[in-house]
């Protein structure tokens, strides 16, 4: 529990108070954080940032003492968020720019009939549920839902096996 003399000088900007609140709430604040993400540096890399961006605000609102690691923990879970979506914006570009060079070679009419060959050798060395699964998606357009609906498997199975799909793709092409 922080004292609240010191949770007051620290937002008045007193250095020495600012460090006694960050060492007397850093330990629940990481094993919180850690709780989330289950990754060491992770932790200490959100828990940090928490105390940027929280320290930087501190002087805006009057905390109780018993409030502030509440404040800390929503600070917290915003960093979270945070890069949740970015790290989730980051890997479906991926994604997309993966189907796109697939659909682009596959569908692009001046595609010389060896590169046609070559893809539709590569898809053949797929499982028929993998190349199922891409013929339906990226040849034919359907959406996610549609092709599980058509293959009778769950909307995150066509997912998955889409993603491992593209990636044998890749693999295979490369290779040649």
């Amino acid at each position: 529990m922080i004292d609240e003399k010191i949770l007051k000088k620290a937002q008045e900007g007193d250095p020495s108070a600012v460090e006694k609140v960050c060492s007397a709430t850093w330990e629940p604040l990481y094993r919180f954080v850690y709780s989330k993400v289950q990754n060491r540096e992770e932790a200490e890399d959100i828990t940090q940032e928490t105390y940027v961006k929280s320290l930087s605000s501190l002087y805006k609102y009057n905390f109780e003492p018993e409030n502030f690691s509440g404040f800390l923990k929503t600070v917290a879970m915003n960093v979270l968020r945070d890069r949740w979506r970015k790290n989730k914006r980051w890997k479906e570009s991926a994604y997309i720019d993966e189907q796109k060079h697939i659909e682009a070679a596959y569908n692009d009419a001046s595609e010389t009939s060896a590169n046609r060959i070559l893809i539709e050798e590569a898809l053949n060395r797929l499982s028929e549920e993998q190349r199922n699964i891409i013929i339906l998606r990226i040849v034919k357009g359907y959406s996610v839902a549609e092709t599980a609906q058509m293959t009778g498997k769950s909307q995150a199975n066509v997912r998955v096996i889409q993603y491992r799909a593209l990636k044998g793709l890749a693999s295979i092409l490369n290779d040649k």
